[in-house]
């Protein structure tokens, strides 16, 4: 997608979120059209999806890959909003590239409203250089995590995940391939803030690269989402 269509969207998010979103999903009064995602391409920590980040350590754009570097350690980059604002169901897609040498537990995405209102993509990372999905979802009492420790991917390479939630069902994916699914209440967040490459609280950092983060308002079937082949 031109930059140019990239800002467009960004200003139109950015109106809607100053004017209040009165219930309705905030990926969808951006983009005017649910089939159009809401894209993060990490080039610049100084905007991520025309926004300003808080830039925790030093994470580095690595233009060989093109992609943005964290060390595992101390960086991460907190965005002052959540897309998924007033969104009922939704789609999450990562392309990210994990480390062979990370922690043994990583946190690359995490959206949050409140304490209680979250989710999370997160992976478990073997010594073997192996890496399984984590997926989270947390709203009031109702929670779920979607993990399947036998479910091995390798590291160092570039791999498209997703976390998708359709109103009452959410579904893990890695490069189009269901993981794991189960039923959750998860209701609408109204506002909150999303990192990258580290929790929010700033703990379990993420290491390797992340290229581009997409939000869909709307809960995508398997065939259309994003894969490395």
């Amino acid at each position: 997608m031109p930059t140019h269509a990239r800002s467009g969207n960004m200003v139109r998010w950015g109106i809607a979120a100053a004017l209040g979103l009165g219930g309705r999903c905030a990926l969808a009064v951006a983009n005017g059209r649910p089939e159009e995602p809401v894209r993060w391409v990490l080039e610049d920590v100084k905007s991520v999806g025309g926004h300003t980040p808080t830039v925790l350590g030093a994470p580095k754009f690595d233009e060989k890959a093109p992609a943005m570097r964290f060390n595992g350690a101390d960086d991460g980059l907190i965005v002052p909003v959540n897309p998924l604002s007033g969104c009922s169901e939704f789609t999450i897609e990562v392309l990210f590239q994990p480390d062979v040498s990370g922690p043994a537990e990583q946190r690359f995405l995490h959206f949050q409203e409140v304490d209680n209102h979250r989710g999370l993509l997160e992976i478990r990372l073997k010594e073997t250089g192996q890496w399984s999905l984590d997926t989270f979802l947390c709203s009031g009492e109702n929670q779920l995590t979607l993990l399947d420790r036998t479910k091995l991917h390798p590291a160092g390479k570039w791999t498209w995940v997703a976390l998708v939630y359709d109103g009452r069902k959410m579904t893990s994916f890695v490069n189009g391939a269901k993981e794991l699914e189960g039923e959750v209440t998860f209701a609408p967040m109204k506002t909150g803030q999303t990192s990258l490459g580290v929790r929010l609280n700033k703990l379990f950092w993420f290491k390797g690269a992340i290229r581009e983060v997409r939000f869909h308002p709307r809960a995508l079937e398997a065939a259309k989402l994003q894969r490395v082949k």
